[in-house]
């Protein structure tokens, strides 16, 4: 059994100032979106924050953006976000960019306890300027260091008592591997069965790499909205 949480604001209060979290999702599809509200209501501050972007302005990581509760982003992409930029060009946020799939690599390399890996994707831009570039087989690697995280807040579809999760369709972004490289990994699920309900095939991660859980209801917004002209 793992530990169940009822009040989203109990899931987080550990997360204390200065802490590294890890957010899963993808614009905002598969975001922990309750706990991401959790957050922005106990007012947490001085957070370096892991993900592949920073939600929009009025939804998702966002929210903790608006309130100036985020010191750091290491991400991939600024986003539909206006603050996010803004606060970039102002100088109020420190961002880490990294390429996306490096990024994916970064995190998966912290679950496995992998510290550092070569890769070219970033040679000969100014991602590289600063690191260490190594040759190959006639070709050219920049040195990338794992990440790892004092909590990671994910998002399933399903969760049993014991920890094992199903993520539904493109949900199973970042989830998956924040999962494994944090310390804490927190998962707001959509519903929460005993454990053996869930086909040990069809387990996308495995209860030992999460700590606690919690139900919740999502509201799932679309990020940008494009229906089809009426002829």
């Amino acid at each position: 059994m793992k530990t169940i949480y009822t009040s989203f604001e109990e899931a987080v209060k550990n997360i204390q100032d200065g802490s590294t979290i890890m957010v899963g999702g993808f614009g905002l599809v598969g975001i922990p979106e309750n706990l991401i509200l959790a957050l922005v209501n106990s007012r947490v501050k001085h957070l370096t924050v892991i993900s592949n972007n920073c939600g929009v302005d009025d939804w998702g990581l966002g929210l903790l953006l608006k309130n100036k509760q985020i010191d750091k982003m290491i991400g991939s992409y600024v986003g539909e976000n206006k603050e996010f930029e803004r606060q970039v060009l102002a100088g109020e946020l420190e961002v880490e960019l990294t390429p996306q799939g490096t990024l994916a690599e970064r995190i998966r390399a912290g679950g496995a306890g992998i510290p550092a890996f070569y890769t070219p994707a970033g040679v000969g831009t100014p991602i590289a300027e600063a690191g260490e570039i190594r040759v190959f087989n006639d070709k050219e690697y920049l040195l990338q260091t794992a990440l790892k995280a004092d909590f990671s807040l994910i998002r399933a579809a399903v969760g049993d008592d014991a920890g094992n999760l199903v993520y539904n369709k493109t949900a199973r972004n970042f989830n998956p591997m924040m999962a494994a490289a944090g310390k804490v990994t927190i998962a707001e699920v959509e519903q929460l069965v005993e454990t053996g309900s869930i086909d040990p095939d069809h387990v996308h991660t495995p209860g030992i790499y999460v700590q606690a859980m919690i139900e919740g209801k999502q509201e799932k917004r679309i990020e940008r909205l494009t229906v089809r002209q009426e002829i």
